[in-house]
């Protein structure tokens, strides 16, 4: 089996300084990972660099065998949902955020129906009375869901997930650990939640930038 995601000898650099040195790592379909670490260590930039918000200086990432470049990061972007710490839905109340791509050309046949949003929403532990709400009078925890609530009206089974617990009470937190237990469901996230870690397969600790220790869910 192909590993889903690949670094390899990965460096990235902001404005001269190297925030990201030699990575390397693999996640397999249906794993789940974790990066974990201080502020600072690189790890929201592992996630932005595999869309290709932070060009690679050196190495090289990799999804499905596929190499990211400039030419492939748009069809990159489109397999994955990345759901940062403050998600942009886009749209004035949450129902047209969550139907906003189905406008375009592309997922236009997909449209989902009501009894569909509503099966999505509950799952997330969210009221459908959310829908009718304007998304700049709801949380962060919200704004979180309703973006992961996206990504799987969309059908995406690869999500880069930013600290998205961090917000939630336990009965939501409980909610969105068991969305993303499917084994249908590749997930690289950054989580310091110590119930999100005990869930994932792989977990990669970082330091300055570099990746100083792997380990798999159970093992030192």
């Amino acid at each position: 089996m192909n590993p889903i995601i690949r670094f390899d000898q990965v460096s990235v650099s902001v404005r001269e300084k190297t925030i990201l040195s030699n990575i390397s790592f693999a996640l397999f379909p249906g794993e789940k990972g974790v990066l974990c670490g201080k502020s600072g260590s690189g790890k929201s930039s592992v996630l932005r660099a595999f869309i290709g918000l932070h060009a690679v200086a050196a190495g090289s990432i990799y999804f499905q065998q596929m190499q990211l470049t400039p030419a492939s990061v748009h069809t990159i972007r489109s397999a994955s949902a990345y759901i940062g710490q403050e998600p942009v839905l886009g749209a004035e109340t949450v129902r047209d955020a969550l139907l906003m791509p189905f406008q375009f050309k592309t997922h236009r046949n997909q449209r989902p129906t009501d009894a569909r949003l509503v099966e999505v929403l509950t799952r997330l532990h969210l009221t459908t009375d959310i829908l009718k709400r304007k998304c700049n009078r709801i949380s962060g925890g919200e704004k979180q869901r309703i973006a992961l609530a996206r990504g799987l009206l969309l059908g995406k089974s690869l999500y880069l997930l930013d600290e998205v617990t961090s917000a939630l009470d336990t009965e939501s937190r409980q909610a969105v650990f068991d969305v993303f237990s499917s084994p249908q469901l590749t997930v690289l996230s950054v989580a310091h939640d110590a119930d999100w870690l005990a869930r994932c397969d792989r977990i990669f600790e970082l330091e300055a930038g570099r990746l100083i220790r792997e380990r798999r869910h159970g093992n030192t």
